[in-house]
């Protein structure tokens, strides 16, 4: 799995290094000039990316690569490399995914809400995908991701 860089500030648990990167956004500009993306976007107000440098180490090395991006990065991806096989993991329904944030409690209301709106936009999505994996079982689901990604 492809670590991925981002300027939002780590939520609780999570570790630098192995959840996300977590970067200054001046930092994150200064890579995207570099071109040390391989895809990048602003999401909820903060930027997300992908270091070029760690996917193209672990393909040198014969892994399979999974990225875990949004849409707007599925779609920089499909842009420079069109044959990327691209799944996409779906909320049993809209109910199911706002109980899940709510849960989480690490957003206030009003980032709740851009969160549950780009949601919706992101759904409308799924049509672009080569699969959709529906995760309202994770076991079901896990299994299911193994079998497309062939381990």
């Amino acid at each position: 799995m492809a670590v991925s860089a981002t300027t939002r500030a780590p939520r609780p648990g999570e570790i630098n290094g192995l959840h996300y990167h977590f970067i200054s956004r001046e930092t994150f500009e200064r890579n995207i000039q570099h071109g040390d993306f391989l895809e990048w976007a602003e999401v909820h107000g903060n930027l997300y990316g992908t270091p070029r440098e760690s996917v193209e180490t672990l393909a040198a090395q014969g892994f399979v690569i999974l990225l875990d991006i949004d849409v707007q990065g599925f779609r920089n991806v499909r842009k420079i490399r069109p044959s990327t096989p691209a799944i996409f993991i779906a909320p049993p329904d809209a109910l199911s995914l706002e109980e899940r944030l709510r849960k989480r409690g690490s957003e206030d209301p009003a980032t709740l809400a851009k969160r549950l709106d780009g949601a919706r936009a992101e759904l409308a999505a799924m049509a672009e995908y080569d699969s959709v994996i529906v995760n309202d079982d994770l076991e079901r689901a896990a299994r299911e991701l193994e079998h497309l990604l062939g381990v």
